[in-house]
C-alpha cells in the first residue's frame, strides 16, 4: 500500500502542479488505509449501488461519504 499510495502522490504532483503548492510540507494521503469485502454480493450490485447515490447540497460533487 506504501509503493502505491508513494507513487500515485508522486505521479499526481507532477501532472498537477498546484497540489504541490497546496500540500508543501505536508502528506497527500494519510497513513493508513481501508480495506474490506462485499461479501456475496456480484460486482454489478455494487457498481448499481454507487451509481444510484445522491449527492447532498454542499458536497463536492466527486466525492461523498454516506451518513455525513
Amino acid at each position: 500500500m506504501q509503493s502505491i499510495k508513494g507513487r500515485s502522490s508522486r505521479k499526481l504532483m507532477i501532472e498537477f502542479r498546484h497540489l504541490k503548492k497546496e500540500f508543501w510540507g505536508r502528506h497527500l494521503w494519510a497513513r493508513g488505509y481501508f480495506n474490506c469485502t462485499t461479501g456475496n454480493v456480484t460486482d454489478d450490485v455494487v457498481k448499481e449501488y454507487i451509481e444510484n447515490q445522491e449527492v447532498e447540497r454542499g458536497q463536492n460533487e466527486d466525492f461523498g461519504v454516506e451518513g455525513e
